[in-house]
């Protein structure tokens, strides 16, 4: 299901969009789905990337830090 959307220009963008959008034989409409679904195919992509380093960061690095011993543990006495 589509739905129609209204957007601001500027007068300049626009008249540049519309001379591509005719060399190219298209319409705003569809360069600007064509636009919108590459960038988030791309957002989701990096998403996912992002998730998994951060999981593998979490669950394989364990550098084997240990908590600090308090100064009477250190220097008993």
């Amino acid at each position: 299901m589509k739905t129609n959307i209204t957007l601001e220009l500027d007068a300049a963008l626009l008249r540049e969009i519309r001379v591509l959008d005719a060399e190219e034989r298209t319409s705003i409409s569809a360069m600007l789905g064509a636009c919108l679904e590459q960038f988030l195919r791309e957002y989701k992509s990096y998403d996912r990337s992002r998730r998994r380093a951060f999981a593998q960061l979490r669950d394989e690095m364990n550098l084997g830090w240990t908590p600090l011993r308090c100064r009477d543990e250190l220097y008993e006495r």
